[in-house]
């Protein structure tokens, strides 16, 4: 079966900036749309309950966001096998992945949902929370952790439809689940007056309108992608297939997010008007840059289906235009946020708050200024795990996250750099990984190789060719 057969977009014909742009718009409105979740949480807190509460939640969503990459890592490599196998006619082969996939990380979810609530305290102590802020912290988090079994039905089945080049419908249930989160922080935080849990839980009852809408939406509306009884059985060559690219692409989300989770307790230890400032500059700086991930994301989506089909070429040109799309979406973005740096942080610190404006502002210009080099290394992350060498994501991730743990804590000891140590670290991390990745790529190496790359695509193609 060929690509065009199933519902969605064929990533290997046609102009490859156009497509990439119509594939990626979707993603990148949807992930705008999941930065709102946790930007309601963060106005409407930091607004009506306090620099405390802001500090609680701006340190449970760090955490939040380490313990849900463990599944998003698992669903985005899963989806890079369903990609494989849509680019070279593997449609049984595919559904069997489906199946198979949804099982194993479904399975983890629970054992993993079981895993915080059981170390919650040991968590709050380990990421050196201020006494005064530990109650509310550990009140939200209890509310949060019931919607990590939505977090995976919404990415599995939105993976799973982005895989074969539906980008669009995860959109909508994004957009009816942000907007219904809006509206119940408003209810349960000014009406009802729940404080810290109210915010939380709007965001969990969002989280489960898009998690079970798309996976309704998969039972109902996508009979070409249904898996069926004689798809159930155990195939221990498509297991350890899924488990290469899951794996370590669950290893490359973890450790990027959980050296995020050291320099967050780095952050902790300088107090409360450090910690709502971070709270409040990293959600502005994540809703920055956030399209540049999304775009690495698409790529991966281009690069693994042209691979299957052995269009080597392609994706080379890919990559020379999404470079240029990504510099030239940064130039923009970098510009607005250094110039309304302030502005945008008065959305969400009162403006008495003076000290924890200048210190959220420090940070923001100091990102804003390198946004390219993340934007490149989103799409260093994409293409390797595209082309099956999730291996070098994990490396440039260690470099990257490493290089920003150890500035973090090196500078930051410094009377005179104090908290600034951390923020550039952060940039320093991205441009090191970036250097790592350009050359895996140019070396012609095997890890990188687009031309080593292409004998497997070829074997790829011949083994589907087999099974039909």
């Amino acid at each position: 079966m060929s690509p065009g057969k199933l519902s969605g977009m064929d990533l290997t014909e046609g102009n490859i900036t156009a497509k990439l742009l119509l594939f990626a718009l979707p993603l990148m409105a949807g992930n705008l749309l999941q930065q709102l979740y946790n930007i309601a949480d963060t106005l409407i807190v930091g607004r009506f309950l306090g620099e405390e509460a802001l500090a609680a939640v701006g340190s449970s969503y760090t955490l939040m966001v380490f313990v849900t990459s463990i599944l998003t890592g698992l669903c985005m490599g899963s989806s890079a096998f369903f990609s494989i196998q849509y680019g070279n006619g593997g449609t049984e082969r595919m559904k069997q992945g489906f199946f198979l996939a949804f099982v194993l990380i479904g399975g983890l979810a629970l054992v993993l949902n079981a895993a915080v609530y059981a170390g919650a305290g040991g968590i709050i102590r380990f990421l050196r929370v201020p006494r005064e802020v530990e109650g509310l912290m550990r009140e939200y988090l209890l509310w949060i952790f019931a919607g990590i079994p939505a977090t995976f039905l919404y990415n599995f089945f939105a993976n799973l439809l982005r895989s074969v080049g539906n980008s669009a419908v995860p959109l909508y249930f994004l957009a009816v689940s942000a907007i219904l989160n809006v509206g119940l922080d408003l209810l349960f935080i000014l009406a009802f007056q729940w404080g810290v849990g109210g915010a939380a839980s709007a965001t969990v009852l969002s989280q489960y309108v898009s998690g079970i809408g798309i996976l309704l939406y998969y039972r109902f509306r996508c009979p070409e992608l249904m898996v069926r009884r004689r798809h159930f059985r155990w195939d221990g060559e498509i297991v350890r297939e899924l488990a290469g690219l899951s794996v370590l692409t669950c290893m490359q989300q973890s450790i990027m997010n959980f050296g995020i989770l050291l320099v967050q307790g780095l952050v902790n230890s300088f107090g409360t008007v450090v910690m709502a400032a971070f709270a409040a500059a990293v959600k502005i700086d994540s809703f920055a840059y956030s399209p540049v991930q999304d775009f690495g994301n698409a790529f991966s989506t281009y690069t693994a289906q042209n691979y299957g089909a052995g269009k080597t070429e392609r994706i080379r040109t890919g990559m020379k235009r999404a470079v240029l799309t990504v510099f030239l979406f940064c130039l923009a973005v970098s510009s607005l946020v250094c110039i309304f740096a302030g502005p945008l942080m008065r959305l969400f610190i009162d403006a008495s708050s003076t000290e924890t404006i200048a210190v959220g502002t420090g940070y923001l210009r100091i990102e804003a200024s390198f946004y390219f080099g993340i934007g490149v290394l989103f799409l260093f992350y994409g293409y390797f795990r595209a082309v099956r060498r999730p291996g070098v994501s994990v490396i440039l991730t260690v470099i990257s996250l490493g290089t920003r743990v150890l500035f973090a804590y090196t500078f930051s000891a410094v009377p005179a750099i104090g908290v600034t140590g951390i923020w550039l670290a952060v940039p320093a991390g991205w441009l090191l990984a970036d250097l790592a990745g350009g050359f895996f790529l140019l070396s012609g190496r095997k890890e990188g190789s687009p031309r080593a790359d292409a004998g497997r695509a070829v074997g790829d193609r011949k083994r589907a060719d087999k099974r039909r």
